[in-house]
């Protein structure tokens, strides 16, 4: 790049002048795009990076930082050189239609004042029946003189004060309201003064979504005319009327002729103590120098039923299949036949071949619309027609014929069919509105001459809705007006005036949204850090997740009904823009512009804005692009509500964040409720330990050559990860260094599945895939699939799971729920929230995208870590990443505000066998006992000494080497198999726990004999917790060298003991429990329990003799705190049969001595009937307590009876009660008797009889038994 500055002697920031780019582009062969089921090929350049989206656009871009921003009207091209290329080459190219001229775009990106310079480029142009590319380019520019940051001043809204009703207006022109239509709005018309009336609303236009198009913040007042026979008083034959427009206007940013997201426009009427805006008396001007006679007619067809691909916010209404042929009609009555009319039509079809339509306009065919195939990623194609035509008549048939190409499958859908004309300015006897808006002139004064004229009873001049005047038609011949080309008039007829309709809630609560969002619990003006916005349902849990960020994270959080939003901002319509206006109102009205960091859209969301299909989930809206068709490019996105600057909102690619935006997927208040419980789990006490040390990345296997960029960029991300955070464990799951299987399903690599499930049960951090995917799961070997995600039981271990994957968090269509929207919902675990994709992404975005996140998710250069959401911020504005649209497609699912619980350092390791750590050379060798010394320390390096907590030691062996297996025999180029060598952690020698006190720890192990011999360093890693606060620290320790035997050890020859329960240790062998039960196995050795995985010496469980199906349990082993010959094992079990059932379990001491025991359980069903059994009481007989016994087969608590009787049968005490079901047991012991009756005496000594009666209210059973006891 070549940058010229020219500039006066004089030097200052505000007389910069012309600045000047030159590049010459340095065209390198080709690069692939990879997508879930294709690839492409497309043009290199070296020193751009490219922004390609599949069929559709080829981009170069290039950005850097800059100090000012760049003036876009003063941008120009001054040379451009190009040389022929031949697309054939390229296999992305193929399709796309390149413009006949070079298209560039040079402005600046902004992203909290941050300023890029930012250029793209389309150098690609088809001119003359040739392609050619850009070879250099000249581009000269200025710096603007002034930045203004425009603010919106704080004031009150209208809405504060007064009586508000909401009305509705389905129709554009004159309304009537009359008394009956007040007193249906609730409102008392005696005494009603008609001057205190009001009308507000903007009607059913959509809202801009450039931030640069000014638009009110508030309801606009509209004119009103009041016909009556007293001004201040309203009788029964008053009324009012004014102008109202209804959802159908054609929208060019959004191409449509229809309101994306209302049916019907909401207004509000409104009652206060000032008068209302009133319509006015319009003041001719004279010397009229241009008569007009006539006006633009513009009509439409079209109709939003179908959304073709389920995606984007396109929508298309008539559909040809069998029936191929439609006939459209149009009036466009007086027409002007000598002028043309302008005909546009758009279409769409799904066809796997290429298909056609026919378009004939009164019997002559005037276009043919072609249709290219589908196939991933598009999922349909449109086509399009815009000419001129004639006409001999007013009457237009539009007759579409579909040519399926023999496919009785394909079929094609109407978008719109538009007509726009001349028409003689010809009253129509009801209501016509009339402008010009093909109209040129320098006339400063016209006359508008309208014949038909006599049933003509007002003409409103409606150009400014709040300025509305009323012509004098006295003796009508036309009227004067100074012509401008936004006039606009309606001229109607009183008897053909519309009325407004009311629904349901239609009285509106005051409010002051515009004031109120500064204003803090004790009244001062504070901005908020925090901003969610939910819908009146759930407004409670919102609350609840705000309090929870008040006091674990000490903001300033605001909840906001978005029913509020509307009313200011939008007049009481559903629009995506309200909501971004408010957001921008509040960060431009910010003291500081870091305060506002963060917004939460609380609910979920949908591709259908209107409710049209069953089981919508439309509760938080979000932008949908108006690309429809690909998976790949049409998207959905949250980050058009935080992008703030004023040349933002189009969501083209240099549209920067300026607020980290998270979503929490609710669609209905119960699920809100689970998900707030889950973010309240997170901070809990219960959700602390040792897994937040950890880290579990998983890859794809390698299928194809290119692939084998996927496991290496994991197998990276774990490396530099563990090589910036040495604290954190990070395991690699590559599934290509496990053995796959083939089943009738295909090919499975189960392992890697256990691996996946059984890590996350025992906690991650972060879980991170990259690979292919979908809406199903990950990989096309179903390495975890929604099923997985839905049954996962990890509820005090909840990750952030990282998929830069295809689909796998595809939330926007109600109707097929995802794997990513299945871990997210997951009420007894999953993830607390998610780094997720909602589209197809190319691996090569995927690949920098993920390395990227990484940086700024785990803070890699430094120990200050921001919320998840504000990491995923930092990478879609990083230059590597914010080249490509496609980062849009990535989402956060989740509290935007939390940030990862990493522990803070620093736990030190002092003292190895008495020796300071800096001076122990020797290695830690096998069967050594081993003391270890440490502290808790801080940011000084000394001793915190106020420190009481429990820390729990995890030491690995060395580094293991090594390398994926080319399970589909994949070759590179010279045909060699692709094989990764990578290094994972070592084996796990020892892991227990250890008191610590005054910041100093100590505990002992012996190092297992399966060490191994090689001498190298192996790691200790730490984690701890503060008994008295909710803090916690880790730190770790690579530098000690682990390897070799200890020749002199002392003997052992005896295994392990071992116990085993299942849910509590009150469990008997052959008892009862549920589906999921908890194994717990008990361990003590005068050595230590072996969990190193020497070759056979693995602590392994098999169920009902099913040995090719064991399971490996030495990493849920943890020895006892400061005792390392003692430990537990606690494992789930999943989903077992009803039945009987047997397990075995084998462990291995350190010395390689082996012992081995097994249990017996009963699972019952716990959607048949309940059972009880082993019922007793304890101590039996007794004198003055004892205690009541049993199994059941329940998960859930059980309403509980204990009747006492005498030998007799008279009844002498109840006991009632709820069983506790918090552990998960199927074993009660809730419930005991001191022997005294239910008055408190003391009953007698003797023989009595006690009834138990348990009852499920989930099942509506119980079941009763029955047992004696003595009392002595």
């Amino acid at each position: 790049m070549r940058l010229f500055v020219f500039f006066s002697l004089i030097i200052s920031s505000f007389n910069i002048q012309a600045q000047f780019l030159e590049y010459n582009i340095d065209w390198n062969g080709n690069t692939q795009y990879e997508l879930e089921q294709k690839k492409v090929s497309v043009p290199q350049v070296k020193n751009f990076n490219t922004n390609y989206s599949f069929n559709q656009s080829y981009f170069l871009v290039k950005q850097w930082k800059d100090n000012q921003i760049i003036d876009v009207n003063s941008v120009r091209l001054v040379r451009a050189e190009f040389s022929e290329i031949n697309i054939n080459n390229f296999s992305g190219l193929e399709k796309i239609k390149f413009p006949n001229k070079i298209e560039f775009q040079l402005n600046t990106s902004i992203s909290k004042n941050e300023l890029f310079s930012f250029l793209e480029i389309n150098p690609i142009i088809f001119e003359d029946g040739i392609y050619k590319k850009l070879d250099k380019i000249l581009i000269e520019y200025e710096f603007l003189k002034n930045r203004n940051n425009p603010k919106s001043l704080i004031e009150p809204s209208v809405m504060k004060s007064g009586q508000w009703y909401r009305f509705y207006v389905e129709n554009t022109g004159i309304h009537k309201i009359d008394k009956d239509f007040l007193e249906d709005l609730g409102i008392n018309t005696n005494n009603l003064d008609p001057r205190k009336v009001k009308i507000y609303g903007h009607g059913g236009e959509m809202l801009p979504m450039l931030n640069s198009v000014e638009f009110p913040i508030d309801p606009i007042e509209n004119s009103v005319k009041f016909v009556g026979q007293n001004e201040d008083v309203f009788n029964d034959d008053d009324y009012l009327l004014f102008y109202g427009k209804g959802p159908g206007e054609f929208n060019s940013e959004n191409n449509t002729n229809l309101n994306l997201f209302e049916d019907k426009a909401s207004y509000f009427l409104s009652i206060s103590g000032s008068n209302g805006q009133r319509v006015s008396e319009f003041i001719e001007p004279n010397n009229s120098e241009l008569i007009i006679d006539y006006y633009t007619n513009y009509q439409f067809h079209e109709i939003d039923e179908y959304n073709l691909a389920q995606i984007g916010r396109r929508w298309f209404g008539d559909r040809f299949d069998f029936e191929n042929t439609k006939t459209f009609e149009f009036n466009l009555e007086n027409l002007l036949l000598d002028q043309p009319i302008n005909f546009k039509i758009y279409a769409a079809a799904t066809s796997e071949i290429p298909t056609n339509m026919s378009v004939t306009v009164n019997n002559s065919e005037i276009a043919n619309l072609y249709f290219g195939s589908i196939g991933e990623p598009i999922l349909a194609t449109g086509s399009s027609f815009q000419s001129n035509i004639n006409s001999q008549s007013e009457n237009i048939d539009v007759v579409l014929n579909y040519n399926n190409s023999g496919n009785p499958s394909s079929s094609a859908y109407l978008d719109y069919i538009s007509l726009k004309g001349s028409s003689a300015l010809s009253f129509n006897g009801s209501q016509l509105i009339f402008y010009n808006d093909d109209l040129e002139t320098e006339a400063e004064v016209v006359t508008y001459q309208i014949s038909n004229s006599e049933n003509i009873n007002s003409i409103w001049k409606i150009s400014d809705i709040s300025n509305i005047s009323e012509i004098n038609i006295n003796s009508f011949s036309g009227f004067n007006a100074s012509f401008n080309p936004n006039n606009k008039f309606i001229a109607f007829n009183n008897d053909n005036l519309f009325e407004p309709t009311i629904e349901d809630q239609f009285e509106v609560e005051n409010q002051n949204l515009k004031e109120d969002i500064f204003l803090n619990e004790s009244g001062l003006v504070e901005t908020p850090n925090y901003i969610i916005i939910c819908n009146s349902e759930m407004i409670y849990q919102a609350e609840r997740l705000a309090q929870i960020n008040r006091e674990k994270n000490n903001l300033n959080v605001k909840v906001v009904n978005i029913e509020k939003i509307y009313n200011e901002f939008s007049s009481g319509n559903q629009d995506i823009s309200a909501i971004r206006n408010f957001v921008r109102y509040v960060y431009n009205n910010q003291n500081n512009n870091q305060d506002f960091k963060y917004l939460c859209l609380f609910g979920d969301a949908s591709f259908d804005y209107k409710d049209r299909i069953p089981s919508n989930t439309n509760i938080i809206p979000s932008w949908n692009s108006l690309n429809s068709f690909s998976l790949s490019s049409s998207y959905i996105s949250d980050d058009f509500f935080g992008m703030m600057d004023v040349n933002e909102g189009s969501m083209s690619n240099f549209n920067k964040l300026d607020i980290a935006v998270g979503r929490i997927l609710a669609d209905d208040n119960e699920r809100a409720r689970d998900l707030v419980d889950k973010i309240e789990k997170y901070y809990s006490e219960d959700s602390y330990g040792d897994w937040r040390n950890k880290i579990m990345v998983i890859s794809d296997d390698v299928d194809e050559p290119w692939e084998n960029i996927i496991q290496s960029t994991s197998n990276s991300i774990a490396d530099i990860i563990e090589e910036n955070k040495p604290f954190f464990n990070t395991r690699k799951i590559l599934s290509d260094a496990f053995q796959q299987e083939t089943s009738s399903g295909g090919e499975r690599y189960p392992e890697v599945k256990n691996q996946i499930i059984n890590g996350i049960k025992k906690g991650a951090l972060v879980v991170n895939y990259f690979g292919h995917g979908g809406e199903d799961g990950i990989a096309r070997e179903r390495l975890f699939d929604k099923i997985d995600a839905a049954e996962l039981v990890n509820p005090n271990r909840l990750n952030c799971f990282v998929s830069v994957t295809c689909e796998f968090t595809k939330f926007d269509n109600p109707n097929r729920q995802t794997a990513g929207e299945f871990l997210y919902w997951n009420k007894r675990g999953g993830a607390i929230a998610l780094i997720t994709t909602t589209r197809q992404i190319f691996v090569s975005v995927g690949v920098e995208f993920n390395l990227t996140l990484e940086d700024y998710l785990f803070s890699l250069n430094s120990n200050n870590y921001t919320s998840m959401a504000e990491a995923l911020r930092l990478t879609k504005i990083d230059p590597a990443i914010s080249n490509s649209d496609q980062r849009r497609l990535v989402f956060f699912i989740g509290d935007p505000a939390m940030k990862l619980s990493i522990p803070e350092p620093e736990i030190k390791i002092t003292r190895i066998n008495d020796i300071p750590v800096q001076d122990f050379n020797s290695s830690l060798r096998g069967l050594d006992l081993i003391n270890i010394k440490g502290e808790i320390q801080n940011e000084n390096g000394s001793p915190i000494e106020s420190y009481q907590g429990e820390l729990t030691a995890t030491i690995f062996d060395k580094e293991i080497e090594r390398s994926t297996l080319g399970n589909d025999g994949t070759t590179d180029s010279n045909g060699n198999p692709i094989i990764l060598n990578f290094n994972t952690l070592g084996e796990i020698l020892f892991r227990g726990k250890s008191s610590v006190s005054n910041g100093s720890f100590e505990f002992s192990f012996v190092v297992p004999k399966d060490v191994g011999m090689e001498v190298d360093s192996g790691k200790f890693s730490f984690y701890s917790k503060e008994s008295s606060s909710l803090a916690d620290n880790n730190g770790y320790n690579k530098s000690i060298l682990i390897g070799g035997i200890n020749e002199n050890a002392e003997e052992d020859n005896i295994g392990p003991e071992i116990d085993l329960f299942m849910n509590d240790e009150s469990f008997i062998s052959g008892g009862i429990t549920n589906e999921n039960p908890n194994l717990i196995v008990k361990l003590f050795d005068e050595n230590g329990i072996n969990t190193s995985s020497g070759v056979g010496h693995d602590i392994i469980a098999t169920l009902d003799n099913d040995d090719a199906n064991s399971f490996r349990l030495n990493e849920y082993y943890q020895a006892n705190i400061d005792d390392y010959k003692n430990g537990t094992i606690n494992y789930p079990l999943d989903n077992l049969s009803p039945g009987i059932h047997n397990l075995r379990l084998k462990a291995w001491d350190v010395y390689n001595n082996s012992s081995e025991t097994e249990i017996d359980f009963l699972v019952f069903d716990q959607d048949q009937d309940i059972v009880i059994e082993n019922l007793l009481n304890y101590p039996n007989p007794f004198i003055s307590y004892t205690e009541f016994w049993f199994n059941h087969n329940s998960s859930a608590p059980l309403n509980v009876t204990i009747q006492i009787f005498t030998i007799a049968g008279r009844l002498v005490k109840s006991i009632n009660g709820i069983t506790q079901s918090d552990s998960g047991s199927n074993f009660s012991r809730d419930f005991s008797w001191d022997g005294r009756d239910d008055f408190g005496d003391k009953v007698a000594k003797g023989v009595y009889i006690y009834k138990i009666t348990v009852r499920s209210e989930t099942l509506n059973k119980q079941v009763s038994k029955t047992e004696k006891l003595v009392i002595l």
